[in-house]
């Protein structure tokens, strides 16, 4: 369309062409170049491959996908043990961590990993150790500070495990919502006294100023079987949230505990 315009307006102003013009313009069409393609996108590496079937839970296909990775690497085999983790299979998990570690020892995903071995087999004191080892590699990891916070709090060691919550919250202000569990590091959730974890995440979430949060964490721990609201009354942390009228609800709520 461009082309035709273009003539047209060279008909237009100027006087009619000789016999030889047209043979001219028909070069001067001949002449032009088609659009350039775009060169094909590379194909997809096997790690690359891995990482889609985590994403979509195809953790055996991503297993064969990250052991395929040749030479292996520190990275792929701690993407491994994450698949075989997310199988609950902790001991091939483990093996894999290890591996990874024998590549890399001060890498401190796989570090952490180990960590959240020992902590899903309840020993503690050990997954405290390995996070405070992965956190000498990562110092700045909300995740990492997260996880030993969780081992703190599974120990009853409260006062810990917040001090260790707020580091993680200044970090990454949503370090508690992330839900992924796609990646190269693991954070802990599962814990046994879920109605009192809740309240010490609404108690960090009230001192950070988060009042959305920490009203949504009060909530939770309510309806799941929290015995003492006094402390919503009573702690200093709560303080700003007493004259709203969404906190005064709770106060008055009598949830049905889940």
């Amino acid at each position: 369309m461009r082309i035709r315009s273009l003539l047209a307006f060279v008909f237009i102003l100027l006087p009619a062409p000789a016999a030889s013009q047209p043979q001219a313009v028909r070069a001067d069409v001949r002449d032009v170049k088609p659009a350039v393609q775009q060169p094909a996108l590379p194909p997809l590496s096997p790690e690359e491959r891995g990482d889609i079937f985590m994403a979509r839970k195809m953790y055996r296909e991503a297993i064969e996908m990250y052991l395929s990775v040749k030479p292996p690497t520190a990275i792929s085999y701690n993407k491994v043990g994450i698949a075989y983790h997310q199988t609950t299979d902790l001991e091939t998990a483990r093996k894999y961590y290890e591996k990874s570690l024998k590549l890399n020892k001060n890498y401190p995903e796989a570090i952490n990993n180990l960590g959240t071995i020992h902590y899903a087999q309840k020993s503690y004191r050990r997954a405290i150790s390995y996070y405070k080892k992965a956190l000498k590699f990562s110092p700045d990891s909300a995740s990492i500070h997260s996880n030993l916070g969780t081992a703190y709090f599974a120990r009853k060691d409260y006062k810990h495990a917040t001090e260790q919550y707020e580091v993680a919250l200044k970090l990454d202000p949503d370090v508690f919502e992330h839900r992924s569990t796609q990646g190269v590091l693991l954070q802990e959730r599962t814990v046994e006294e879920r109605a009192k974890f809740h309240y010490y995440l609404a108690k960090t979430y009230a001192k950070a100023g988060r009042t959305e949060l920490a009203l949504q964490y009060i909530r939770k721990s309510l309806e799941e079987g929290f015995k003492e609201r006094k402390r919503y009354l009573e702690d200093v942390e709560f303080e700003p949230l007493r004259a709203l009228p969404e906190f005064e609800a709770l106060m008055k709520l009598e949830p049905r505990v889940l």
